[in-house]
């Protein structure tokens, strides 16, 4: 399919870009709620993984290269940087025939015509100019049943545009005198008392303003008005005395292109609303998933006495359907980005990029398939027919949550699976390293129904004390919130090492994840394992304030949001594996498990993950057919670490690739030949193209093992003729 990308600025990216220095970040939330192994799949997961290989320090400029590389490197796409669109002519009431855009460096007009249109502009210039429907601003709470709506005359109507910037310690004293627009009363800004030197880019959202104005055609002023903030905010910096440390600091760098989050919403045939996020609700034509916080900021931003957001977040991650990505009323147009079909507190969740960006792979799938069969956005949405873009889109390592597909073309389907190991969990073995109880840790297990389990472990005591040990499980298969206690016991301790055993009198109803939670004693330490698998984790009761989770959310009373615990993942290398033994052992990591359509863990217990023995150092997997078939393509959809959010920007990341990659790899033909290897794989999805069909009737994947204390995963193999 041809396509026209058209740019108004001269890098990709959006907020992303070195222009704005934005982290992409979507429903993992910095790691901070409940959304376990929820970072976005799909074609935006590659570029997480490409920028993680090549920038793991989170240089803004090495990312826009990666992001122009993905375009250069596709022929059927013609980039047109620096070219903003300016005018629609429809050809008729409900079409978009063709649009006008101008390049400002070549003085070039282009005239653009198509068959279907995208407009992903964040304003939605194109939608807008076509008079699609659209909504701008909150609605009151009684539209959509939306306790969470805002009071618009005390929170304000939009959300308002935020102006980073960097500093750099030059190694000899700066002095600075502010420009005459600079405000001269930064240290009365409400937010200022918590400002700390090793702020800047993205950490300064609050630096937020706009919110009252008309955040479209007044964007500049509020540009300038940020300006004067952020260079009043240097100046006290700098010359109010209270920053002595800052002497040899001077500003290296500061946005000239704010962060727009609000203005226009354009309708589809659905409305994205704050039951839809709060209950998980599923359609039948979901495409794309959330879960950032429904995250609502007061308009008037760095100048309101209110916190700088207000997040409410919900137990786990929510669909989004089809009919929010395309136009009510305008036939041939498609939307993407934050300007998609949601009233103004869905929003607040469903305009961070990753979000973003997932909707847009399944914009960009739906245009195909329309291209191929001639349709238009709308006909596609036809129960019988929206099957083919859910296939297509987990074909792609989209994970639509909650979705059950069948793809009657993988070959894979009808082949018999044979592993040289199959991982049977009974033991994660001590690493000699203690951790110490001073936030309560629990050990997230995948456990069988009607199965008492036993666990043993190590503590050691500073003193003679009491630790308790507590079972809990989610009480939704939507969600991994830990919000319902099973059973729970305690055990009296004497000061030295020792193993406890803490064996469950009560059984699960259905199979499901289990927290294992040694419950907070800071006089205990408890000893950690080295060895990590797929589909087991440790999690924390802790807080992470940067995404207003504080251990426990409680919101007030009649705004339909719940209250529960958080239990959060430690960033690697921290978050190591309890040393426990585990009697039955746990298993579930079976080679059946690669004919699902399920690309990471679910909430319903299934790790969905085939794991090689821990000690199976050259890993075996065979697929054999009754009769010899055409094998011309093969796909393997490998762990990435969906629970590590790989923020795009700013923050560092400990390795280039992900802990539970696989890195290499051989494919043999019935014979034994090598039809192909792999050295250095960083990907999660590896499609291998054979130059020349082949005829087997049996292909097998060998693996090298890549680490010593992480066993061979792989969620998915699949086979197709061509």
């Amino acid at each position: 399919m041809k396509v026209v990308l058209v740019q108004d600025r001269p890098v990709l990216g959006g907020n992303s870009s070195s222009e704005v220095r934005l982290w992409a970040l979507g429903a993992t939330s910095h790691m901070g709620n409940n959304n376990r192994w929820s970072r976005e799949g799909g074609f935006i997961n590659e570029v997480l993984l490409d920028n993680l290989y090549r920038n793991k320090e989170g240089n803004p400029l090495v990312f826009d290269t990666i992001l122009l590389e993905k375009v250069y490197e596709e022929s059927n796409i013609q980039l047109l940087l620096n070219t903003a669109v300016y005018d629609v002519t429809k050809s008729d009431d409900k079409n978009i025939g063709q649009v006008k855009a101008f390049c400002s460096q070549n003085s070039t007009t282009y005239i653009l015509k198509a068959p279907l249109f995208c407009d992903a502009s964040g304003d939605g210039i194109v939608a807008f100019k076509a008079g699609a429907s659209f909504r701008m601003g909150a609605e009151t709470a009684e539209e959509f049943d939306e306790q969470f709506a805002p009071n618009i005359e005390d929170y304000g109507n939009l959300l308002g545009h935020s102006l980073y910037f960097y500093s750099k310690d030059v190694g000899k004293p700066v002095e600075y005198v502010p420009p005459s627009f600079a405000i001269d009363n930064a240290g009365e800004l409400p937010r200022i008392k918590n400002y700390q030197l090793n702020e800047h880019g993205c950490k300064l959202w609050w630096v937020e303003y706009g919110g009252r104005l008309d955040t479209v055609h007044q964007s500049e002023e509020i540009k300038f008005e940020l300006w004067k903030v952020v260079y009043g905010i240097w100046d006290y910096v700098k010359n109010s005395g209270k920053y002595p440390e800052a002497e040899n600091l001077t500003l290296e760098w500061v946005g000239t292109i704010p962060g727009k989050r609000e203005s226009r919403r354009f309708e589809g045939d659905f409305v994205l609303t704050q039951k839809d996020i709060i209950e998980q609700r599923d359609y039948y034509d979901s495409v794309a998933f959330g879960g950032w916080a429904m995250d609502l900021h007061p308009a008037d931003g760095v100048y309101s006495e209110h916190n700088s957001c207000t997040q409410w977040h919900s137990k786990g991650v929510y669909s989004i359907p089809y009919r929010c990505y395309y136009s009510k009323d305008i036939e041939n147009l498609f939307f993407a980005g934050r300007i998609i079909s949601a009233s103004h507190v869905a929003f607040g969740s469903s305009r961070v990029m990753l979000t973003c960006a997932h909707g847009a792979q399944a914009v960009g799938k739906a245009a195909a398939i329309c291209i191929k069969n001639n349709w238009l956005p709308r006909v596609l949405s036809e129960e019988e027919k929206i099957g083919m873009l859910q296939m297509e889109l987990n074909r792609d390592g989209q994970s639509i949550p909650r979705l059950e597909t069948e793809d009657s073309q993988d070959l894979a389907q009808s082949a018999s699976l044979v592993a040289s190991s199959e991982l049977s969990l009974s033991t994660m073995n001590s690493s000699k390293e203690w951790q110490a109880l001073t936030v309560s840790t629990a050990q997230l297990l995948p456990l069988k129904s009607n199965t008492k389990y036993s666990f043993t472990g190590k503590l050691r005591a500073k003193e003679n004390t009491t630790v308790t040990i507590t079972l809990k499980h989610s009480s939704s298969k939507k969600h991994y919130t830990p919000d319902v206690e099973l059973e729970s016991k305690s055990f009296q301790l004497h000061e030295s090492e020792q193993e406890i055993t803490f064996t469950s009198e009560k059984e699960l109803d259905s199979d499901g994840y289990v927290y294992l939670c040694f419950m907070k004693n800071e006089v205990v330490e408890i000893a950690l394992s080295d060895e990590r698998f797929s589909g087991v984790m440790t999690v924390q009761h802790k807080v992470n304030p940067a995404v207003s989770n504080y251990g426990i959310q409680e919101p007030p009373e009649g705004i339909g949001v719940d209250t529960f615990e958080f239990w959060t993942p430690q960033r690697f290398p921290k978050g190591k594996n309890l040393a426990l033994d585990i009697t039955p052992p746990i298993q579930g990591f079976f080679t059946e498990n690669l004919k699902n359509q399920q690309l990471r863990p679910t909430s319903c217990g299934n790790t969905n993950v085939w794991l090689s023995d821990i000690d199976d150092k050259n890993p075996k997997l065979s697929l054999q057919w009754d009769k010899k078939q055409t094998i011309g393509r093969i796909k393997l959809f490998f762990d990435s670490d969906y629970d590590n959010a790989l923020e795009s920007i700013l923050m560092t990341h400990p390795k280039s690739v992900t802990t539970f990659m696989q890195s290499d790899y051989e494919i043999h033909d019935a014979e034994g030949n090598v039809i192909f290897s792999k050295n250095n794989n960083y990907q999660a999805i590896n499609t291998i193209e054979l130059d020349n069909p082949i005829q087997t009737d049996a292909i097998s994947v060998v693996f090298k093992k890549s680490e010593k204390h992480i066993p061979v995963a792989l969620f998915k193999v699949a086979v197709y003729p061509s």
